[in-house]
């Protein structure tokens, strides 16, 4: 889900559509832009993050049973296109230097959240869907 390319996106290539990252947090959503400026300086898009967004990505992924039970998420995508969910999405097509940079703002996120003293804080909390 990270290492393609959106071919409705105009723009810079080196970006990732981030969605949920302030849904719950505040300060998950700061820490990832602090992180993300600190390591990566990826283009972060957060286009799909729009709650009147027809998509509902946010609601259709994996991440929201997390979400749902007020457990911050980010969900890092790099949109659709032809092969989205379908047989031709193969390794052939990946962009392998994008992987890269987008796996490493993760691990980068990830190391920074397991290092922290505290959990972060939780001051949007949702209710069930």
């Amino acid at each position: 889900m990270v290492g393609r390319i959106d071919p409705k996106r105009e723009g810079d290539r080196n970006y990732v559509y981030l969605i949920g990252s302030d849904k719950l947090s505040t300060e998950l959503h700061e820490l990832s832009e602090e992180v993300n400026q600190k390591y990566m300086q990826i283009e972060l898009d957060y286009t799909y993050n729009d709650d009147n967004d027809p998509n509902r990505f946010y609601y259709r992924s994996d991440h929201y049973n997390f979400a749902k039970n007020n457990i911050p998420i980010i969900f890092y995508f790099n949109g659709t296109h032809e092969d989205y969910h379908r047989p031709g999405d193969t390794p052939d097509k990946i962009n392998y230097d994008l992987l890269e940079n987008r796996t490493r703002l993760v691990f980068y996120t990830a190391w920074e959240l397991a290092n922290r003293e505290n959990r972060i804080t939780v001051d949007k909390a949702e209710e069930q869907q």
